[in-house]
């Protein structure tokens, strides 16, 4: 079996982060939409309360007003304006381009203005049709009570970011092309902003001459010759290519990248036709334009998520009384813990524990090396059948699965899915070859392809073969098809 062999490259980068899903023209567009209805939901909310105020239940307004629904509709019809002019106006203020990152003062300054114009286009509307029966108070304390809202959602949102960016989540891994100062400036500049969401993995020269470090602190991973290597290696989701660059040159890298699947950006100075309809975004300060994005399918990954969720949840609920059930045993059948923490690599290399009910005695671990001589896979992969280390209780258990029970935990928590591929053990994955890295560009799961085609297939290829194919053919369908089938299985007691 081929395995990677690389030059000041760590094939398991100890300094591992998950990398967000590819936000492509459709993800980009789904998060838009998302905040667009965020903030109209946020428009209703001080609406409604500035409405409740001004006319609730014994207020001098409510015994001559509240008589007739035709003054609250009139307020409801201009609510409905003004959120539409808050949605024009944060456009305007470009606070809908997620990409569009900038300083959290910036931020609430943009949300200040894009409600300032909103609420001088309504009043505006209000005295110009010369509607007298619309409460100014309800109008200014709906501004009022709109900016806090955009502003408060906003910064928890921008703080989530960094903390799930400092945990190694929903970041992007991304390629620096160029080693001139451009370069180094970007670098730079995306270590220190974390709210933007990328994580800068290193510069990529265009010459092997140029392959070396030209400053402190300034990884350079090699030449773009490499790129599928080092792409791979790095889990690299995009590159972004700098001046000074020549477009044939451009041209060449921008069509190995997509063969690598990754999407690529360019900042100005390198137009030549590569991207003659492309908009300008904003990463930060410096300004991109994007070559090729690859789609994805941001909804069905959103129901996949979510089908985690409810079921990972449903599932620790329900099985609650099995779960003690099975503690009881574990613990009167041998001495030791209940559980087995084993260090992971999940998606994007990140490092977790994967728990399960133990079901081996304490010392497994250590006992591995003497019987290494009775492994029943090929290659990599390690099964004994009639393993000596497995307990009376742990041989039950891992009949019908029930030792993986506590995973649902790490659905729960993000770290696996229900559906993927089995997480790998690290020394395991150090001596995969360059094309086996491609089954952790997702989540690792409880059940996948491979558990129920050739659970008891010891061919070390075809397990990764059917990895493979999971994570290139991957749609909702052939998720809820392998837990279907995973019912049969676990039902059937082929656990080993």
């Amino acid at each position: 079996m081929a395995t990677t062999e690389l030059t000041g490259i760590s094939a398991v980068p100890k300094a591992a982060t998950i990398a967000a899903k590819r936000p492509g023209l459709h993800a980009r567009r789904y998060t838009q939409l998302r905040f667009v209805i965020t903030d109209i939901l946020c428009v209703a909310a001080a609406g409604m309360i500035a409405l409740w105020w001004r006319f609730r239940p014994g207020s001098g307004w409510s015994n001559h007003l509240f008589s007739t629904n035709a003054v609250i509709q009139q307020h409801l019809g201009f609510l409905v304006l003004f959120s539409g002019l808050v949605v024009l106006s944060c456009e305007m203020q470009q606070l809908y381009r997620g990409i569009q990152a900038r300083r959290r003062e910036d931020e609430t300054m943009a949300v200040l203005r894009g409600i300032t114009i909103a609420t001088v286009l309504l009043m505006s509307f209000i005295y110009g049709l010369n509607v007298k029966t619309i409460s100014r108070l309800v109008v200014v304390f709906t501004a009022l009570g709109t900016a806090m809202l955009l502003v408060g959602w906003r910064r928890a949102r921008r703080h989530r970011m960094i903390s799930r960016k400092a945990d190694g989540i929903e970041c992007r891994n991304v390629l620096i092309v160029g080693d001139e100062q451009v370069g180094h400036d970007l670098l730079v500049h995306l270590s220190r902003n974390p709210q933007l969401g990328y994580v800068a993995k290193g510069l990529l020269s265009w010459t092997e001459a140029k392959s070396r470090p030209a400053a402190k602190d300034i990884p350079l991973l090699g030449c773009v010759d490499r790129l599928r290597e080092i792409a791979r290696l790095q889990f690299v989701d995009e590159i972004i290519i700098t001046p000074p660059a020549v477009a044939e040159d451009v041209k060449k890298l921008t069509a190995a990248a997509r063969r690598c699947g990754l999407d690529v950006r360019i900042v100005p100075e390198l137009y030549d036709g590569l991207a003659l309809h492309a908009s300008l975004e904003y990463i930060g300060q410096f300004p991109t334009m994007a070559v090729y994005q690859q789609g994805i399918p941001a909804v069905a990954l959103l129901l996949k998520r979510a089908l985690d969720i409810i079921v990972s949840a449903a599932a620790l609920i329900l099985l609650a009384p099995l779960f003690l059930t099975i503690a009881i045993a574990v613990l009167l059948d041998s001495a030791g813990p209940v559980f087995y923490r084993s260090p992971r690599l999940g998606r994007k290399g990140a490092l977790f524990n994967c728990y399960k009910f133990r079901t081996m005695v304490a010392n497994a671990d250590e006992l591995r090396e003497k019987i290494q001589h009775m492994n029943e896979r090929d290659g990599i992969l390690f099964k004994v059948t009639k393993d000596p280390r497995i307990t009376s209780a742990g041989r039950f258990l891992r009949k019908y699965s029930l030792d993986e029970i506590p995973q649902f935990w790490n659905v729960l928590k993000g770290d696996m899915s229900l559906v993927g591929p089995r997480p790998p053990l690290a020394d395991e994955v150090e001596r995969y070859g360059l094309e086996h890295l491609r089954r952790l560009d997702v989540l690792p799961g409880i059940t996948g392809l491979w558990q129920v085609e050739a659970r008891r297939n010891p061919s070390f290829e075809t397990y990764m073969t059917l990895d493979t194919h999971y994570v290139e053919q991957w749609d909702i369908w052939l998720d809820l098809k392998i837990l279907l089938r995973t019912i049969s299985v676990v039902v059937a007691g082929t656990g080993q």
